[in-house]
């Protein structure tokens, strides 16, 4: 086989994987360290998210720019914890060696600045921020405030942050008033899938996320009543453990609009099962009051699945733009499930429409970032990270 051959057949997404030794389980000599603290509940199949997905992700795919990862999981219920898994985390902490290199998930870190902040002198530390804590739907005034208050003096601490999109690092830069040039993008990669065949090509519509008030899927369920005539028929999958009072109440506004038998609450679904999900779907859904990104978006858009989607935070970024310019996706202002409904009549009523937006998808399909994106720019921040200033003095 020749070297141009060889080429053409790379996955273009698999990252390089450096020599290693004949005997398994042996970590090349060239690899550095990278502490990774996540929540105890990273590899719950009850709980998906996006942050959770991400963090096993670029544990896997770190190795390849030269990050061997060692985990460390910190059960809690996060970012409030109790004060056994404060404990928890200031013990992983202070075991770690003087300036390891130490990436935290944000959630964990963010609500505790002093259990973090004091090693900010011993360890180079950087802390990964999937969403703003204040920017959750739903809290006290009193509680955003506080977790607000929390995440700056954390941020400010830390050496680097690393943020899920641009607009995420605008977001943090404005509103803690973090220096620029400590606030770094790391987006989210995409596994680029078989098209989806669909269903009919127009009436099963997807909505994948956790069933939370800042999801919002209430205001799919007021656009959906709507536009009943229509003949749609739509699956909420998402975990439904996150927050019961709004499962319930989201199950009575289905009850109430009669739409038991078209409008589903699947719970969680993952590997075949998510695929074949995904495979059947004709548009994808997210009624979003927050996102910093919006990892089910290019997953859709992975097969090719047109988005519709609100209009706020990073979503805009991950439906993007194809090659050609087209967009793959309509964007709605929040808070108007009457703009929804109306575009969901565009979408049933205007062929042409739908033809722009599935050419559209595909071509942001094609041209989606791999993790390995991803993971190369995680691995810059870390290398990049200085020395921790307790040892420089």
């Amino acid at each position: 086989m020749t070297g141009a051959t060889t080429q053409r057949t790379r996955l273009p997404y698999v990252p390089a994987q450096p020599a290693t030794s004949e005997k398994p389980g042996i970590i090349p000599m060239s690899l550095r360290t990278v502490h990774f603290v996540v929540p105890g509940g990273v590899d719950d199949p009850a709980a998906p998210s996006g942050g959770n997905a991400y963090d096993r992700r670029v544990c896997l795919d770190l190795p390849g720019f030269g990050w061997q990862v060692t985990r460390h999981g910190a059960p809690g219920t996060w970012p409030r914890p109790d004060r056994a898994a404060r404990d928890h985390l200031a013990r992983t902490l202070s075991d770690l060696p003087d300036d390891a290199v130490v990436l935290l998930d944000g959630i964990v870190a963010c609500g505790v600045p002093d259990v973090v902040a004091p090693h900010a002198d011993r360890l180079r530390l950087a802390v990964l921020v999937h969403l703003p804590l204040g920017d959750e739907t739903g809290l006290d005034p009193a509680v955003a405030a506080d977790l607000d208050a929390r995440e700056r003096a954390v941020l400010r601490a830390a050496p680097a942050v690393i943020a899920t999109s641009d607009w995420a690092v605008r977001r943090l830069v404005s509103h803690h008033g973090l220096a620029p040039d400590r606030v770094h993008v790391a987006a989210p990669g995409a596994d680029i899938a078989p098209l989806a065949p669909g269903t009919d090509g127009v009436s099963r519509l997807l909505c994948v996320a956790a069933v939370t008030p800042r999801k919002g899927q209430h205001r799919l369920v007021a656009a959906l009543a709507a536009v009943r005539d229509l003949p749609w028929t739509c699956e909420l999958v998402g975990g439904l453990g996150h927050d019961p009072a709004y499962v319930a109440h989201l199950r009575e506004l289905i009850a109430r609009y009669g739409l038991g038998d078209r409008l589903h609450l699947t719970g969680p679904r993952s590997g075949a099962d998510l695929d074949a999900t995904y495979a059947a779907a004709d548009l994808m859904v997210l009624t979003s009051y927050a996102e910093t990104y919006g990892m089910a978006v290019t997953e859709a858009l992975a097969r090719g699945i047109p988005v519709l989607a609100t209009d706020v935070g990073g979503l805009p970024e991950a439906v993007g733009r194809a090659p050609d310019g087209g967009v793959p996706g309509i964007l709605v202002p929040p808070e108007d499930p009457a703009a929804l409904a109306a575009e969901l009549r565009g979408w049933f009523g205007e062929p042409d429409v739908r033809r722009r937006l599935k050419a559209a998808a595909r071509g942001r399909r094609a041209a989606l970032d791999g993790w390995a994106t991803t993971a190369r720019s995680l691995a810059g921040v870390l290398a990049r990270l200085p020395e921790a200033p307790g040892r420089a003095a």
